[in-house]
């Protein structure tokens, strides 16, 4: 299969920390494409707890197994992310309907940006729907690691307690 016969997508967001909903994601749309961009985004309007550069490696370690995903930072729109890494479909990931109303407005946003970048959503599964990036840092402190190895990859968790007690 040449380049341009290969099926790649991108998934865009800030991961801070990864979580199994995200996880769920990108080994779902892993297996409908050749090649799985998972691009590490800066959000301005949230608190970072890990750097981007740190976001990278973690994502990495706990995505190597999957041989078609590719982990990468980047610190512009996310549309020209996406059409700088040979791609013409941005993933989304989705929780609850609630998170429907802000990805469709940043979907027609995106659209108007670059016509030719389609965005797939994939409905996170169910007993990942209430997880999110912002939940695991307030559980963290006061949970166990079995507990937080329910929404957590467990080789995160060293690094989340880590970073959370300098803090």
């Amino acid at each position: 299969m040449t380049r341009s016969d290969s099926r790649l997508a991108v998934y865009t967001g800030s991961f801070d920390p990864l979580t199994l909903g995200h996880m769920n994601v990108i080994r779902r749309a892993a297996r409908l494409v050749d090649t799985l961009v998972v691009g590490i985004g800066v959000n301005a309007e949230k608190k970072s707890l890990f750097t981007p550069e740190e976001r990278v490696e973690l994502v990495g370690r706990v995505t190597h197994s999957l041989g078609n995903v590719v982990v990468k930072a980047f610190s512009n729109l996310a549309v020209e992310f996406v059409r700088e890494c040979g791609s013409r479909v941005m993933v989304r990931g989705v929780r609850p309907l609630t998170d429907l109303a802000g990805e469709f407005t940043m979907m027609m946003a995106n659209k108007h940006l670059d016509p030719a970048i389609e965005t797939v959503f994939l409905m996170a599964d169910e007993e990942f729907a209430h997880v999110s990036s912002t939940l695991i840092k307030q559980i963290t402190p006061l949970a166990n690691d079995e507990m937080l190895g329910r929404f957590v990859p467990p080789e995160l968790i060293p690094a989340l307690r880590a970073k959370l007690a300098k803090r």
